[in-house]
């Protein structure tokens, strides 16, 4: 076992959606530092291009595609142009996602639709055609963002929670289905990271004075501490973990 290259992902393609911003652009960040060839993803084609630039000003291997997860006929012919133009996709990370606030009594047909169509029926097209390929080759890594709602619910989140409940299942699923072609499903966990989304609420006192309390690390995280177990899940250093989500949270889910 050579353990100074067991995280390294050298050459291998990887696709993260939703990653032109915020989480999903740190993640794909720390891909491209392990060697990986990261294909970006978003739906607004000038931020995804103006992303792809700056990864490529810093050395990485980057490619952007712009097309929306949630609809077939943009996704399936997306996916094969990327396989043909980058290479079979090795890795997938399920980033995309939406969340729209409201209590449930008040949340729309409409607004329900969107959350559940962007967080888990997209994350579902896109991995059925990527699995495609990697049946075919005997190897792959599918990788999901669950939540902290995806165990735990919390007022006006009701759709998110619905749907990222849906993913750590989802994730179950794929893995009795697909582990026996050589692919590891899992998902990576997020607590409370400052993000362009959340920073707002960090520097809301009520909402951090209540983060603190209920977080035994007594602070947010940094996005960039979501890389350790993402590359652990990508790399050839997690190939006998499957049907599982790293928590990373600074301790929330174990306490009361």
């Amino acid at each position: 076992m050579k353990v100074d290259t067991l995280f390294r992902l050298d050459g291998r393609v990887a696709l993260i959606t939703g990653s032109s911003q915020g989480l999903g652009k740190v993640l794909s960040r720390g891909l491209a530092a392990a060697g990986a060839r990261v294909v970006l993803n978003g739906r607004d084609q000038e931020k995804l291009a103006k992303t792809t630039e700056e990864f490529r000003s810093q050395g990485y291997d980057a490619y952007g595609y712009a097309f929306d997860i949630t609809r077939k006929e943009e996704t399936d012919p997306a996916i094969e142009r990327i396989e043909a133009e980058v290479g079979p996709i090795e890795i997938l990370v399920n980033n995309a996602g939406i969340q729209r606030r409201a209590p449930l009594h008040e949340v729309s047909d409409e607004t329900w639709n969107e959350v559940l169509a962007t967080n888990l029926t997209g994350a579902f097209i896109v991995s059925r055609k990527v699995a495609q390929g990697m049946i075919q080759r005997q190897r792959g890594k599918i990788i999901f963002t669950c939540s902290l709602m995806s165990e735990l619910g919390r007022t006006t989140t009701g759709p998110y929670t619905a749907a990222k409940g849906g993913v750590r299942m989802l994730i179950r699923a794929m893995c009795v289905d697909w582990a026996r072609y050589n692919i590891q499903i899992n998902g990576i966990g997020p607590g409370y990271f400052i993000t362009e989304m959340t920073r707002p609420l960090a520097e809301n006192p009520e909402f951090n004075a209540w983060l603190m309390g209920r977080t035994p690390a007594r602070r947010w995280g940094d996005p960039e501490e979501l890389i350790g177990a993402l590359l652990l899940l990508a790399s050839d250093a997690g190939n006998f973990i499957n049907g599982q989500i790293i928590y990373v949270d600074g301790g929330i889910l174990a306490a009361l």
